[in-house]
């Protein structure tokens, strides 16, 4: 995140930057982790906003700015994230799921042997499984499928 850039600028005299950087990060993550809520999309509006006036410096004006211009343009987004858990853009890790597609999948093992976990189970020739509980969501086995047989979702 930008915010992370923000904060570890901040010079810290002023409690709007220093005070307004980190929470708006801890909300962020918060977010992108699925443990977000509606009430944190209102906090970032009224965080970002009180941050633009009442910070000191340049950077602590402008570090809200990217939060809120996506809170306008994205909300929707936002909103996927906090109610269901999704994230449309398939990049918040913590919000993506895979599965084999076993009509698509040729058992090439190509996915089994580069999963970092060892949770994809399957012989040669055979439609390979997912264990979700062991998975780390690395997205490994979608990067090796040559086959599209690997969904992200």
């Amino acid at each position: 995140f930008f915010m992370t850039f923000s904060q570890d600028e901040s010079c810290g005299k002023c409690t709007p930057c220093r005070e307004g950087t980190t929470r708006m990060l801890e909300i962020l993550e918060r977010i992108t982790a699925g443990k977000g809520t509606l009430e944190d999309l209102d906090k970032l509006r009224r965080l970002g906003t009180l941050m633009k006036k009442a910070s000191l410096c340049g950077l602590g004006r402008a570090a809200p700015n990217p939060v809120l211009s996506t809170l306008e343009h994205f909300y929707d987004e936002y909103l996927a994230h906090v109610t269901a858990g999704k994230c449309p853009a398939k990049k918040c890790t913590a919000l993506l799921s895979f599965e084999i597609i076993a009509e698509k999948c040729v058992g090439c093992t190509a996915c089994a042997r580069n999963c970092p976990v060892e949770c994809i189970a399957g012989r040669r020739k055979e439609a390979h499984v997912i264990d979700q509980s062991r998975c780390i969501k690395c997205g490994r086995c979608f990067e090796v499928c040559r086959f599209d047989a690997v969904q992200r979702s």
